[in-house]
């Protein structure tokens, strides 16, 4: 029985997509850049999308009921192991249902963000022609957070140990009874499973970061395609369109290996099929705002050709021909520099692969987002990328022992790294790049690398 309703509802979605390529060729969304021009000067201010907690996702719930009236319905689906509520929000009124959750794994947080300022560019543009064959032709079901417990604690399972995503055949979380019954409550023939991914995840062997990376979801073992995977392969090359031009090189795809207990693979399975934005690694000083920014285009993007017909008609190879996920990259790499270890080892040159993971914490009543730099791996980096490549030939690189140095300051090498600090593997991404000074025995302090810096939860 399950298996006819997701037929109907896939013939339904042909249907509707093929009368979009026909009456929808006028009517068209802003570009990549332009929609990022949008999303610059019109987002919903909220904490960097680590720091959000279940309170922010029900203030924004509310202004955006508030905002919306009758048009945007709310309810609650079911609440977390702690009780906390699994909220559903139900906008449009088309035939076409699409099935949209994200922060399943309470720390990733993207497109919880993305999600709220989607429905903000909905209701701000409501009168355009262009929101108005969105909300016509389509109704969105989604679900902003579904692992509320996980994201009080910025980790991955919920507060059960459960990783939530594992659980779509013994369903024994509520949060995933609560996504399963929602799924068969209507039955949507394709939904979006929003996710963040590893940030040591690069585009292939390219050494670039994968800012996004794409999945049309497999349903079974051998990866058979049928006209709902094929239609979500075409989506996912709407995204790609979408956000190469604004993250160049930063766009791969995700592997497709069928895992027989996870949401998305059971979800089309059942008939919903499913497309995975995974969030990755981002250069730049806040790299959370430039993804929140990408997931905003990439989901408008993807919710308009839904709606017009664009998604029919496109070239699926635009997903199939993505670079697979590579791995190994680092935060920091510093290439080239004469190491002088601070262990009793004699220096040598080589580079140092530097990585940084993220956790939040709470201090004096505020959420923060620290990073934990530390070093990886020494010597012959050159196979590997990095968000940040630093060019140290020529220079000393030694251990940060005094985190008061400054470029410009003049210092003694030897007696000051003694009984301090080591660039060894394991010990703290702290590194300080020297020139050796006039004064024999003494270098000037270059550069100072100590890793990102910490967010605390201001809005944004």
């Amino acid at each position: 029985m399950m298996r006819r309703a997701g037929l109907a509802a896939l013939v339904l979605l042909v249907l509707v997509l093929a009368a979009g390529v026909h009456r929808g060729q006028t009517v068209q969304l802003p570009g990549p850049a332009a929609l990022a021009e949008v999303w610059d000067a019109e987002h919903r201010p909220m904490p960097p999308a680590p720091l959000v907690r279940h309170t922010d996702v029900v203030q924004a719930i509310e202004e955006a009921r508030g905002a919306w009236g009758g048009d945007l319905a709310v309810d609650v689906i079911g609440h977390s192991v702690e009780g906390r509520a699994l909220h559903h929000l139900r906008l449009g009124t088309g035939p076409l249902g699409v099935l949209l959750w994200s922060q399943m794994h309470g720390d990733e947080p993207t497109a919880t963000v993305a999600l709220f300022d989607v429905l903000q560019y909905l209701h701000t543009h409501r009168d355009e022609p262009v929101v108005r064959r969105l909300l016509e032709r389509l109704t969105l079901h989604i679900v902003p957070m579904l692992n509320p417990d996980g994201a009080e604690r910025f980790q991955r399972r919920n507060a059960q140990g459960i990783d939530i995503n594992r659980d779509a055949l013994r369903l024994q979380t509520p949060e995933g009874r609560a996504l399963k019954a929602l799924r068969d409550r209507y039955n949507p023939p394709i939904g979006f499973n929003l996710h963040n991914q590893n940030w040591r995840t690069s585009v292939g062997r390219t050494g670039k970061p994968a800012a996004i990376s794409l999945l049309a979801v497999a349903f079974d073992e051998v990866r058979s395609d049928n006209p709902g995977r094929i239609l979500a392969k075409k989506v996912c090359s709407i995204i790609r369109g979408a956000v190469e031009p604004l993250a160049p090189g930063m766009v791969a795809r995700y592997d497709d290996e069928f895992e027989v207990r996870a949401f998305g693979d059971n979800l089309t399975k059942w008939g919903t099929s499913v497309v995975l934005i995974e969030s990755g690694p981002h250069p730049g000083p806040d790299p959370d705002r430039a993804l929140v920014r990408l997931n905003f285009v990439a989901l408008l993007t993807a919710l308009d050709a839904l709606a017009s017909g664009a998604a029919e008609a496109a070239d699926p190879n635009g997903y199939e021909s993505l670079p697979m996920n590579g791995g190994g990259l680092f935060h920091t790499i510093v290439r080239g520099a004469t190491i002088w270890p601070g262990t009793g080892v004699a220096p040598f040159t080589g580079d140092i692969g530097i990585v940084a993971t993220r956790s939040v914490r709470t201090r004096g009543g505020r959420r923060e987002l620290v990073w934990t730099p530390r070093i990886e791996d020494l010597g012959d980096l050159r196979v590997h990328g990095a968000l940040e490549d630093v060019n140290g030939e020529g220079l000393t690189a030694a251990p940060l022992w005094d985190r008061r140095l400054r470029p410009g300051q003049v210092v003694s090498l030897l007696d000051r790294v003694a009984d301090g600090p080591r660039i060894a593997l394991g010990q703290p991404g702290a590194v300080v790049l020297l020139t050796p000074a006039p004064e024999s025995g003494r270098y000037v302090v270059e550069r100072v690398i100590s890793g990102p810096g910490t967010v605390d939860d201001t809005a944004r």
